[in-house]
């Protein structure tokens, strides 16, 4: 079933590439609600979630010999030393497995909760670990995923934090069973989980992010406004210690979700297929004509074929500009290489201003999907 559901995916991403006709949508949606019905796993955008730079992510199970869960990892498998090896129970030590289980009981909610935007809460959760990651400074060594503390007023209240509550509600019964798991690294997990589950590329792990308390929440402000150019947008990702090159491909996380009026005040997808990740969000970009919408919303773009997908004012500024544009054009014509990059990128994001251990020998984890 999984490989029938990429099969959709891709089959759908070849006619989206040529224009975009409401025909095209409609023809493709059928399939994929078919499908959900079979296996019971269904992807969606963003939900309940949103921000002024909206991150907005079918699969059916695959039976591992020996029940070990599905998984894999780059070198070795022997116990964790890292950060977050001694948490809230104790002294105790978990090992590769006990992450497994963790990644599985996240996929497993991701398949029988389909209750949310598309039929899933994949995006949100990527949404939920690109927030709190996204308030790094290098400048000063705050921020960035160590830390969890969109947990405490007021950065949980931040306007780019609105609905996430949905995501780490989501996620309060995997914490109640394991709760040797940081915060910091359960939703860091959870991203990693979601990204892989909607067909994206695996990305590697690493614990170690500790918990702290409402002091350390980060100020307003530190994430990107959708409403802004590439000027905003280099100020934001350079504070943060990213290139162009980076920021593009970071960008490519809007082939996910959806935006709404009660969160960023935008409305509407990027994509057709906002629970899967892939290189549509740069084709639509580049070969999809873009009109201001006439709305009484915010300033934001919709397609002119079908009128019922958007861009928000940082994503054209990526076509816009010339240094931007050169790698727009390059992941849209090579979904390898935006796989590849991206897989890099997110990695570096989520792990920003976290104190990994020096002493820690292990190999980062990479969870086989279950996709």
């Amino acid at each position: 079933m999984a490989s029938a559901t990429r099969t959709f995916a891709r089959a759908g991403a070849a006619f989206k590439s040529t224009p975009f006709r409401s025909a095209t949508r409609t023809a493709l949606s059928a399939p994929r609600q078919a499908f959900r019905q079979q296996s019971r796993r269904g992807y969606a955008s963003e939900g309940p979630a949103k921000s002024s730079f909206p991150l907005s992510i079918g699969v059916a199970a695959l039976a591992v010999a020996g029940g070990a869960g599905y998984y894999f990892i780059s070198q070795g498998n022997g116990s964790l030393l890292s950060g977050s090896a001694k948490e809230t129970a104790g002294l105790f030590t978990p090992t590769f497995d006990d992450y497994q289980k963790v990644y599985n009981e996240i996929a497993e909610r991701l398949e029988e909760k389909d209750d949310y935007d598309d039929g899933s809460y994949g995006p949100v959760l990527v949404r939920l670990a690109w927030h709190c990651s996204g308030t790094f400074d290098k400048e000063t060594g705050t921020g960035g995923s160590n830390g969890a503390t969109m947990r405490f007023a007021p950065e949980g209240d931040h306007g780019a934090n609105a609905g996430l509550v949905a995501a780490r509600d989501f996620l309060a019964p995997v914490k109640a069973k394991h709760p040797w798991i940081s915060y910091s690294d359960l939703w860091i997990l959870a991203g990693i989980c979601a990204i892989q589950e909607m067909q994206g590329p695996v990305i590697p792990f690493r614990p170690g992010r500790q918990d702290k308390d409402a002091a350390a929440c980060t100020p307003d402000g530190r994430l990107p406004d959708a409403s802004q150019g590439n000027k905003h947008l280099r100020a934001i990702f350079g504070r943060m210690g990213f290139n162009d090159q980076e920021i593009v491909a970071l960008s490519g996380a809007h082939a996910l979700g959806r935006c709404h009026t009660d969160r960023s005040g935008f409305e509407g997808p990027w994509t057709f297929s906002p629970t899967v990740v892939t290189n549509d969000y740069y084709k639509l970009l580049l070969n999809e004509k873009w009109n201001w919408k006439k709305w009484n919303g915010p300033k934001q773009y919709e397609d002119k074929t079908t009128k019922s997908l958007m861009m928000l004012p940082t994503d054209m500024a990526l076509v816009s500009d010339k240094s931007f544009r050169s790698y727009v054009e390059k992941y849209a014509n090579d979904e390898s290489l935006f796989m590849k990059d991206f897989a890099n990128v997110i990695t570096k994001l989520f792990e920003l201003g976290v104190p990994f251990a020096e002493t820690t020998e292990q190999a980062p984890m990479k969870f086989k999907p279950t996709a």
